[in-house]
């Protein structure tokens, strides 16, 4: 069992990284808590937004924070699942073949606009983001720890791009944006960069190892049994919505219990919070889910739908 003392320490050091955040990040605090959350839970985050509210900066300033392995990709229509995952390449000297990793071979993998690759490409992370491995030729190599994606799209630009098939986006157990900032927030930030960026000064305040302790102490967060029930039926009455054709999967119950739980530690709470699911539930469920056409027209959402539920269905006491 996790003792008081090390889930302690994990909130105080989710503090200090969620401090260090926003040396960098200007009026995210919400969010910011959002991302740490998944990160703590073992979820991977997809950022929808549009250019310029600091998805890359967050992506970057997080690996920075935690001294972990970054890299980057940006998918364009052309790339293929090779220049994900990697390719056996074929060594003359020594008559055999030698696997070349890909980028997907680090701890924080930011990958840029993913809705600009094809299905095909886009596949190449799933198993990567499911179980940390990658097989290939047989072989199965797996990924360092922690191995996390923050993946970016742009909700409002449709050209050149194939929305995120329903497998893909399950694989994330949260999507948000970043939105707009404040006019005072805005022109805080350009005086903030009016000489160089932030980020650049920016140092690590955690380690590798540290992560993976908080990650181990998020686990341990107590889920009562009522918890359990009230995440379950506010996943399972997504499926009997009129006009809801795909509902939220077992896998997006699930993942709202670890970022619930995650986020929990972040509060210092010794077990998971009606709050702390709640406040997650939108991110965690909503994207998961599809709707008739005739919904959309009449305008409803998603968001709107997992708001109305939250609402209505019982909280435990």
């Amino acid at each position: 069992m996790t003792t008081t003392h090390s889930a302690q320490r994990s909130t105080e050091l989710l503090d200090r990284l969620r401090r260090n955040l926003e040396q960098v990040i200007f009026g995210q605090g919400d969010n910011i808590r959002k991302l740490l959350a998944g990160f703590a839970g073992a979820g991977h985050i997809l950022l929808e937004d549009i250019p310029g509210t600091g998805k890359t900066t967050l992506a970057k300033a997080l690996a920075k924070s935690v001294n972990a392995t970054f890299k980057r990709i940006q998918f364009t229509p052309d790339l293929m699942p090779a220049d994900i995952i990697g390719l056996s390449v074929f060594h003359p000297t020594s008559q055999s073949f030698h696997f070349k990793e890909g980028p997907v071979f680090t701890q924080v993998l930011l990958a840029d606009e993913i809705n600009r690759a094809s299905p095909r490409t886009q596949s190449a992370l799933l198993e990567a983001m499911a179980e940390a491995q990658v097989s290939i030729d047989g072989a199965v190599y797996q990924l360092q720890e922690p191995f996390f994606v923050i993946a970016t799209q742009n909700p409002v630009e449709y050209h050149g791009t194939y929305p995120l098939p329903e497998a893909q986006l399950d694989r994330f157990a949260m999507r948000f944006g970043l939105g707009y900032l404040s006019v005072e927030q805005e022109i805080a930030m350009l005086s903030e960069q009016e000489i160089g960026h932030p980020l650049d000064h920016l140092r690590p305040c955690l380690e590798v190892a540290d992560v993976l302790q908080i990650r181990h102490d998020a686990a341990k967060i107590r889920v009562g049994d009522a918890m359990r029930r009230y995440i379950v039926e506010l996943t399972a009455a997504t499926r009997k919505i009129a006009g809801v054709r795909l509902g939220a999967s077992p896998r997006a119950a699930l993942a709202l219990m670890k970022c619930a739980q995650a986020l929990s530690l972040i509060d210092g709470n010794e077990f998971v919070t009606p709050e702390a699911v709640q406040e997650l539930a939108v991110a965690v469920i909503a994207h998961r889910m599809m709707l008739d056409p005739q919904a959309r027209f009449t305008g409803t959402t998603c968001e709107g739908i997992v708001a109305e539920l939250l609402a209505h269905t019982p909280i435990p006491t």
